[in-house]
């Protein structure tokens, strides 16, 4: 008898038709020996409609507010999955995030997982029941209310699956895998049967929506393997796990995209130590997740500094270079968020030269300029203009062949 985490996204518990479809596949996996603990999201969009909610009622919107607010989305769907399964004759009981032990830090909206206690759905397990928790959601060290941010339910899974010892953590959503690239923008793009974490972290972390970020960490420190499913066909999906060091790796597995985010410049900041510092630490205390970098050959003593953050984050970043604009020597500060990051990400790229000159080579043949550059062992990613990016994808993804 194994024990699966399962988690479904809003789009799998978007309707009431669509709850009892997943009622009907976690009774099926319950009945087959496994021992069963889920996690839900809100339903559909419920989440934003609160957030619409908050901004009718109010401008200025606290954080605690907003947590207690949004948290109810995912209560009224882990209530109506129980009622569900109650009917199909499968035992179960609701956890919020806090009840299943959830504990994050004290920074709303965002929130971090710091512990995850789980006394009480082992104890429901051990009782014979499917315990179904919250996502999104945990209880602060000062005990109020948080969520963890985008894709939090992802974590709240992958969290509660090392915790418990889960023997995998199945991630069900409306897509049937990972691809190589973003079906609606290539549609000959290919499902990947298995991928690893380091790849699928980049992937994560440049634009490939299947699974968030901070998931896929958490999944990588703790061994915890992810499979990827669809709960519309509930086809075999996409294995992520560690990379398996007998095979030989593909060089390039997929092509991302991201347009959520800006690029923000400083002109003719003061060429001298300290100074990037500076202005990066102030960045940090904002908490704005920083990416590419680009500093200009310094002349007379100035040069601009680029780089790429998170549109939710281009306020923050304006506040902080503007406020350090002073002491830093910046002639002006300028915010552009008509651009798009495109990547190729492959484990293979460690041991095979020319992906770097054969992406930059495809994409000059295709007439698109690259306005800033960023590397790691695994990943190529450049910075295009918006409009060209759907293009840039396509273009890479015949290069690269990864349709075969």
């Amino acid at each position: 008898m194994s024990l699966v985490v399962q988690k479904f996204g809003g789009t799998s518990v978007a309707d009431t038709d669509r709850i009892k479809a997943v009622a009907d596949h976690i009774a099926r996996s319950k009945r087959s020996g496994d021992s069963i603990v889920v996690v839900v999201s809100a339903m559909g969009k419920t989440t934003d409609e609160l957030l619409h909610l908050a901004n009718q009622v109010s401008k200025v919107i606290p954080g605690r507010e907003m947590d207690m607010l949004w948290t109810a989305g995912e209560r009224i769907s882990m209530a109506l999955v129980c009622m569900a399964l109650a009917e199909r004759e499968i035992p179960a009981a609701s956890f919020t995030g806090s009840q299943a032990g959830i504990v994050t830090d004290e920074l709303h909206t965002r929130a971090r997982i710091v512990q995850v206690k789980g006394d009480r759905i082992r104890s429901a397990l051990a009782a014979g029941l499917v315990p179904v928790v919250a996502g999104f959601q945990g209880v602060s060290t000062a005990n109020d209310v948080t969520t963890l941010g985008r894709g939090g339910s992802d974590t709240t899974a992958v969290a509660l699956a090392a915790a418990l010892g889960a023997d995998r953590c199945e991630i069900y959503t409306d897509v049937s895998g990972v691809f190589s690239a973003d079906p609606r923008i290539v549609p000959s793009a290919r499902k990947l049967p298995r991928i690893s974490f380091e790849e699928m972290l980049e992937i994560a972390a440049t634009g490939g929506r299947v699974l968030a970020l901070r998931s896929v960490e958490f999944a990588r420190n703790h061994h915890v393997s992810l499979l990827v499913r669809s709960s519309f066909t509930w086809e075999p999906g996409t294995l992520v796990t560690e990379e398996d060091p007998s095979m030989e790796q593909p060089v390039v597995s997929a092509v991302t995209s991201d347009a959520t985010s800006a690029k923000i410049t400083l002109s003719g900041v003061a060429d001298r130590p300290g100074i990037a510092a500076a202005l990066f630490r102030g960045l940090a205390d904002r908490h704005v997740n920083v990416d590419m970098i680009v500093q200009n050959v310094s002349h007379d003593g100035t040069t601009d500094i680029s780089f790429t953050a998170p549109k939710d984050d281009v306020a923050a970043s304006l506040e902080v270079a503007e406020a350090m604009r002073p002491s830093l020597g910046a002639v002006s500060v300028v915010a552009d968020d008509d651009v798009a990051q495109v990547s190729l990400v492959g484990a293979g790229m460690k041991t095979n030269p020319g992906v770097t000159a054969t992406m930059f080579e495809t994409l000059a043949g295709a007439g698109i300029n690259i306005e800033m550059i960023s590397t790691s062992p695994i990943r190529i990613s450049c910075m295009v203009r918006a409009e060209v990016a759907e293009r840039a994808v396509q273009v890479l993804h015949a290069a690269f062949a990864l349709d075969t």
